[in-house]
């Protein structure tokens, strides 16, 4: 039988130089062909063992990826080595040890960009922001036109606070790379906390960007539709004619995001009536009802769409979270005259029986309460969302009829059963938005973390004490108490990132001054 000849070192480095370049051009299969004839020669190869890995990794095979990685680094620990290592932990969720990979790496090449920011981007994930800011400097010092860096330590110290820090970054980032749209949504989060709207309008057109769904993942682009963009301007032809009757142009106005982005922003329908005979607007149906005798009755010409198939009888189009743009919203022309949403008389007067039929409570306060909002798996939804355990400072106080309005699919956001005790909790009889309207129809008050509900209470006129996260959403801006989109509306701001327990201290002391026999 003829033995294969034995592969010579420099046959072998060719080899391993021709599998890298076809794993660079994902060719896998000539990468795995590749390695294993490496490997068949020389069982030690370094570089072939970390292809194995590489290609285990991209089949999902997570943890066969990091028993070759692990062999790869204990016959010769190298950076790279480390690196992919780091992003295999990712992959499990080792965010420990992903760190330790890093760390592990930069003592053997302190100058390795890649390995700084992505030390960066882990501590930046697991909230440890002050050292994600160092390593991204670091990484910066080494590579200063790193666009991607310079976009996410502005992230850090907007998170931070420091504003004016995160957009010199943001938009150095910008100038680095204009393709970088997520610098140029996150310059626009820092613009409008800050109150320049005008100059942050356009950024915004870019907010697609940051869309995620229920679970975390990006969402795609929003829909786009085979019409002309409104931007604001007047209609070209005042008049057309379509089946034989004049009309008036005719606008289609698309839903994103969430259901409190649309609870906000449909204030602007009835302004866009002002320049369109008719407004179609593409309507999540749990707003649908509450949308309808809401705005629909009061305004005639505006239409609630389930989706849309054709477009042909539409004119122009907008997503609705461009209309502030196109009206040239500035902070002091904000509409905010309230309410604009409203409850069915006849459900909130079935509410309200209810309500005073319950025995010892009629003549207590109605404090409607939310401490957790929807999203479970978007990062910021840890931010604001509470433990109904923690609002146990505020449930404790005297003299005050608490009422659930905590909806959730998540059963770890539903109250426990001491919480319960001193709820009353209606919310699995509540199928949509106009039931809960409904229901704050008759409260004194509403108390919730930074949800839809807060905004559905706000846009009825209702009080609103919101509880809101340290630098949190850029529409309530920095530094104030009450909030030029809803008058009604009282900000309890976090002072320090993450202290709950003070926030809610002053929302009980608010509780007592508003309400006196809770102090009694």
């Amino acid at each position: 039988m003829r033995v294969p000849p034995t592969i010579h070192p420099d046959d072998t480095s060719s080899l391993h130089d021709e599998a890298m370049a076809a794993y660079q051009a994902g060719r896998l299969d000539t990468v795995q062909m590749l390695a294993d004839r490496i490997l068949g020669q020389d069982g030690e190869h370094v570089g072939a063992i970390h292809l194995q890995g590489l290609l285990a990794l991209a089949s999902g095979h997570t943890q066969s990826a990091r028993r070759w990685l692990e062999r790869a680094i204990q016959l010769r620990p190298e950076p790279i080595l480390y690196n992919t290592l780091y992003a295999i932990q990712l992959k499990l969720g080792d965010f420990p040890g992903a760190v330790d990979s890093l760390r592990q790496g930069l003592a053997l090449q302190p100058d390795f960009a890649a390995l700084h920011y992505n030390l960066a981007l882990t501590l930046q994930h697991l909230g440890k922001l002050d050292e994600a800011a160092i390593s991204y400097r670091r990484t910066l010092e080494i590579e200063p036109t790193h666009s991607a860096a310079h976009n996410n330590l502005g992230r850090s110290y907007a998170d931070l606070g420091a504003l004016e820090d995160a957009e010199r970054h943001y938009r150095r980032a910008i100038e680095l790379s204009s393709a970088n749209l997520v610098a140029r949504n996150n310059l626009a989060m820092t613009l409008l906390a800050t109150g320049r709207y005008e100059d942050a309008w356009p950024y915004f057109e870019d907010r697609w960007v940051s869309f995620k769904l229920s679970d975390g993942r990006p969402a795609q682009a929003p829909v786009q539709v085979a019409l002309p963009r409104w931007s604001g301007e007047a209609p070209s032809a005042p008049l057309a004619v379509r089946s034989g009757r004049a009309r008036g142009e005719r606008l289609l106005v698309l839903n994103e995001q969430a259901y409190g982005d649309s609870l906000q922003f449909v204030r602007y329908l009835p302004m866009a009536l002002e320049h369109f005979s008719e407004v179609g607007y593409v309507c999540p149906r749990p707003l649908r009802r509450l949308y309808k005798q809401s705005l629909c009755v009061r305004w005639p010409g505006l239409i609630l769409l389930d989706e849309v198939q054709d477009v042909s009888s539409w004119d122009r189009y907008c997503p609705l979270l461009s209309l502030p743009m196109a009206f040239q919203t500035r902070l002091t022309t904000i509409p905010a005259a309230l309410p604009y949403l409203h409850a069915d008389a006849q459900r909130a007067a079935q509410w309200r029986a209810r309500l005073e039929a319950l025995p010892d409570t009629r003549h207590l306060p109605r404090v409607g309460v939310v401490w957790a909002g929807g999203h479970s798996g978007v990062a910021l939804d840890r931010l604001r969302s509470r433990q109904v355990a923690q609002l146990a400072p505020l449930f404790a106080q005297r003299h005050v009829h608490w009422i659930s309005l905590q909806k959730s699919e998540d059963p770890a956001k539903l109250a426990d059963p001491a919480s319960h005790a001193r709820l009353t909790d209606w919310t699995h009889q509540l199928t949509d938005f106009a039931d809960t309207a409904a229901l704050i129809d008759n409260l004194d008050l509403v108390i919730s973390v930074d949800t839809s509900v807060a905004h559905l209470a706000a846009a009825m006129g209702k009080p609103v004490w919101l509880l809101n996260r340290f630098a949190g959403c850029w529409r309530w801006l920095r530094g104030r108490d009450d909030s030029p989109w809803y008058p009604g509306l009282r900000l309890f701001t976090q002072t320090q990132r993450g202290d709950w327990d003070t926030v809610l201290e002053r929302v009980a002391a608010a509780l007592r001054q508003r309400f006196p026999a809770v102090a009694e």
